[in-house]
């Protein structure tokens, strides 16, 4: 079986105006709400999770707006002069390997014929 590359790639081209910082952020970046637009629960809670597995980070929250609306609410506050901007992108990347490692063992299964049949 194998998975359709197309779909990951497109994940790794980031549209304009995806992710910004909404008013209110602190002036050092270490307490900031990020806006990411056309995501929902799915990424939030995961995106949430690998962000609080950093020690430098004090809270990670998110929330969406309203059902209708096309977009998740992030607030991270950091530590240590560790920006949440920075909190943010090893978050990311952090939730993208982990990813990467599931797909692989995924894959490695299916050509093993390990896996349970139904």
């Amino acid at each position: 079986m194998e998975v359709d590359s197309v779909n990951y790639i497109a994940l790794l081209e980031v549209p304009d105006k995806k992710i910004e910082i909404l008013p209110g952020a602190s002036s050092d970046l270490t307490s900031v709400t990020f806006c990411v637009r056309e995501e929902d629960h799915t990424l939030g809670n995961s995106l949430r999770w690998a962000i609080m597995q950093n020690p430098q980070v004090d809270f990670c929250g998110y929330s969406i707006p309203h059902p209708s609306e096309a977009k998740m609410n992030i607030r991270i506050q950091t530590v240590d002069q560790v920006t949440a901007v920075d909190a943010l992108d090893k978050g990311i990347d952090d939730l993208k390997s982990i990813s990467q490692f599931i797909k692989a063992k995924f894959q490695q299964r299916v050509q093993e014929g390990n896996y349970a049949k139904i």
